[in-house]
């Protein structure tokens, strides 16, 4: 049985940014990352190779290079918790034990939810951002595309970003106007929700974006199943539970989402399967050595890595304290980002905490499309990502 002082489930974006702000603070500290992916990807960017700016390998870097030095990689699964015991069962059927342990594996992504779409994304145009997989031929699609109907889809539930799936709707819809095929296109965004965005402030300023690019947004629309051959999108109502067939000529699909299966039918799970943490101290609620940050926790925020940037000096704050049996006294506000593109030269930066107001950065009103916002989004932030982030230092 393999015993460390710390373990991390999970070498994404949380895991990562943990370990390394654990070992700058105490570079003697015992680490362990489960983690059993060989490449580690900088998701947001998927968003822009979908819509034909950068290659599905700029966004990847070999998990070797970014795990911190003097950190143990465990390249694994976990199978099993048992948090009254501090051990954790791989699939592999090792025991690992721990003093304290961090949960940090994203989030789960359900393609087998909508039927037909796992065996059709990718061919038939049926595509998807949200795998490296299946990303090329987002914008495969939407450059083909000269007449008829694109359609955007995202589902009821928590997704990576709550912004993203309408992002990649704007962005070919700019890309249909240049290519002076736009009069030809009908664009449908479908949503389960009842409205577009959850901040009043920037909901307000995407609604005129969607207005202005003729885009219709149908809400409280939850796809249920693709039929590829006849290329229909079925939706049941989620108000009238009546079913709803849509044709499309393109469908970029969001497919649902969740915590992570071993995640939620573990002991750490809470209401909706994920890891049950206090929303302030991201201590868990009832095992006292154990966190949870990102994705796969229960905070009440937006899944996004810049969620991830304002969480982990929390989290490794009131870790050290507790392992030198002192009060817990960082908080979380609930502080995430969504940078949402709305063309190939305009962005609006949604920042916002628990309560839903604006928690902006720069000193002017964020609630508006801009040229500096999108070059962020572009060249900013996956070098804060890569060089500042991973590290541990921003």
């Amino acid at each position: 049985m393999n015993q460390h002082q710390i373990i991390i489930v999970g070498g994404g974006t949380a895991g990562i940014t943990v370990a390394a702000r654990l070992k700058n603070a105490d570079p003697t500290l015992d680490i362990a990352i489960i983690e059993p992916s060989e490449k580690h990807y900088y998701q947001p960017l998927w968003t822009l190779v979908g819509g034909g700016m950068f290659k599905p390998e700029d966004s990847g870097r070999d998990e070797k290079d970014l795990i911190p030095y003097g950190v143990t990689w465990i390249k694994s699964r976990v199978a099993s918790f048992a948090p009254n015991e501090n051990r954790i069962t791989t699939i592999d059927g090792e025991s690992l034990t721990y003093q304290y342990l961090i949960v940090a594996p994203g989030i789960q992504v359900n393609w087998d939810q909508v039927k037909g779409l796992k065996d059709s994304v990718g061919k038939d145009g049926v595509c998807s951002n949200y795998s490296i997989d299946t990303v090329a031929s987002t914008w495969k699609f939407i450059r083909e595309l000269k007449r008829g109907v694109a359609l955007f889809t995202q589902p009821a539930g928590a997704v990576k970003c709550g912004g993203a799936p309408q992002k990649i709707c704007y962005l070919a819809e700019d890309h249909f106007r240049r290519s002076g095929v736009r009069d030809s296109i009908e664009v449908i965004f479908t949503l389960a929700g009842p409205r577009l965005f959850a901040v009043d402030a920037y909901r307000e300023v995407l609604e005129k974006v969607a207005e202005r690019k003729g885009i219709q947004a149908r809400f409280r629309h939850d796809l249920i199943e693709v039929r590829s051959k006849s290329k229909e999108a079925i939706y049941r109502h989620l108000d009238t539970q009546e079913e709803i067939v849509i044709r499309y000529d393109m469908i970029h699909v969001t497919p649902p989402m969740s915590a992570p299966d071993f995640v939620a039918h573990s002991e750490l799970a809470g209401e909706g399967g994920w890891v049950d943490v206090d929303k302030h101290t991201l201590q868990h609620t009832r095992f006292a050595n154990v966190y949870g940050i990102g994705d796969a926790s229960s905070l009440p925020t937006s899944k996004t890595g810049a969620a991830i940037r304002k969480q982990a000096p929390v989290l490794v704050s009131n870790l050290l304290a507790a392992m030198k049996q002192q009060p817990a006294t960082a908080s979380y506000d609930g502080y995430t980002s969504c940078p949402v593109i709305t063309g190939y030269d305009s962005l609006v930066l949604a920042e916002f905490d628990y309560s839903g107001k604006p928690a902006e950065t720069f000193p002017f009103s964020q609630a508006k499309e801009r040229f500096s916002m999108y070059m962020l989004k572009k060249f900013g932030l996956p070098a804060l990502y890569w060089h500042g982030m991973l590290r541990g230092r921003a």
